[in-house]
């Protein structure tokens, strides 16, 4: 501790040598002078030397983000062209298949259609051979029932007139005769 009081009495002894008293806060000039100059020397070593590399590092980096932007925005315009050319394909592809639809739908109409006049050709032909077959068979039984009623008109002619008369030509056009007053008599009554 004594040390330090004589430290204190030289520096007190000292400060009235040099003209000047020591101040606590403000600091002597020629600490004042090394000072700007060292912050001189400092500024021009940052002026000269570090702000040009941080500039140059601050523009490649906005270059970069400049050309991220802009990559990203070709990115983005190839993104939209590829969006629309995909709608546009989903579209035309939707178009082909209505056409498709509608073009089946047509051809199952055309078929249903071909099938119909088909069926109905059939039925116009399986009419029309019941309705021949009929006829053929009415014909058959109209000569069957002359013949029929012919020999029963002879037998009851023979009967009556008391001779054969199933021999004679003469018998059998009368049998003629006598079915067609009845078909005559037969159409103007239907």
């Amino acid at each position: 501790m004594r040390i330090m009081i004589n430290d204190a009495a030289v520096l007190a002894d000292t400060s009235t040598t040099f003209g000047w008293e020591p101040q606590l806060l403000l600091p002597a000039v020629y600490d004042i002078v090394w000072s700007i100059v060292v912050l001189l020397v400092l500024f021009f070593f940052f002026w000269k030397f570090v702000l040009p590399k941080l500039n140059k590092a601050l523009e490649e980096r906005a270059a970069k983000i400049e050309g991220g932007i802009e990559q990203a925005e070709a990115v983005q315009a190839e993104a939209d062209a590829r969006k629309h050319e995909y709608e546009q394909l989903l579209a035309e592809a939707r178009t082909e298949a209505a056409e498709i639809r509608e073009k089946a739908r047509a051809e199952g109409e055309a078929i249903k259609a071909e099938k119909k006049q088909e069926t109905q050709n059939e039925l116009d032909r399986m009419t029309k051979s019941a309705k021949d077959q009929i006829e053929a068979e009415r014909q058959a039984a109209i000569v069957s029932l002359r013949q029929e009623v012919g020999s029963l008109a002879i037998d009851l002619a023979s009967g009556v007139v008391g001779e054969n008369l199933a021999d004679d030509r003469r018998s059998s056009d009368y049998v003629d005769r006598f079915l067609r007053d009845l078909d005559q008599k037969a159409g103007t009554t239907n």
